[in-house]
């Protein structure tokens, strides 16, 4: 079996997501389709990776993350700002 206490040191919580699964909730939104995910329950975390599958969230893949949320926002603020939108005619 492997090792069942959580960081935090609640031993039934990581005997739960044994048994049950993990409980992810969205602990960050980077952009649009790549999200940060916590387990509710043992505090795992987990981030969408290039194929939408879920991984765990290594300090690489944190990294690339901020990157990723810095790119998005940064890109998103210059639509906001520097012109209007056009209309589509359809």
């Amino acid at each position: 079996m492997k090792n069942t206490i959580t960081p935090d040191g609640n031993k039934i919580a990581g005997i739960f997501c044994n048994f049950f699964g993990h409980h992810y909730v969205v602990s960050k939104k980077v952009t649009e389709h790549i999200k940060e995910y916590k387990c509710i329950h043992c505090q795992k975390q987990v981030t969408t990776d290039e194929r939408g599958k879920l991984s765990p969230l290594t300090p690489k893949l944190k990294e690339i993350n901020k990157t990723l949320e810095d790119m998005y926002h940064r890109r998103n603020r210059r639509r906001a700002i520097g012109r209007p939108e056009r209309k589509r005619v359809a």
